[in-house]
């Protein structure tokens, strides 16, 4: 059988399999390409606005090293990095 790269086999059980298309995300990402991770300078998939109102931007790399440190600092965060998966 011939799948797409990224289509979802599913098996049936009878020796034949059925191809799944995933469902196209209706969620926009909210950070831009203008915004920038404060460490590295890569694109920004992660907003930590902190209680003490400043905000920090973290790439997705930065953004896994440093999000469980942070969170009790954090009164929003924004993580887009599941986006990331979806192209």
């Amino acid at each position: 059988m011939n799948a797409r790269r990224g289509a979802l086999v599913v098996s049936n059980g009878d020796m034949t399999a059925t191809t799944l298309e995933r469902p196209a995300s209706t969620e926009e990402a909210i950070l831009t390409a203008a915004d920038r991770c404060d460490q590295c300078g890569a694109r920004a998939r992660v907003r930590v606005t902190l209680t003490s109102g400043g905000r920090l931007f973290f790439c997705a790399h930065h953004g896994s090293k440093h999000l469980a440190p942070i969170a009790s600092k954090a009164s929003e965060i924004l993580d887009e990095r599941h986006l990331l998966l979806e192209d």
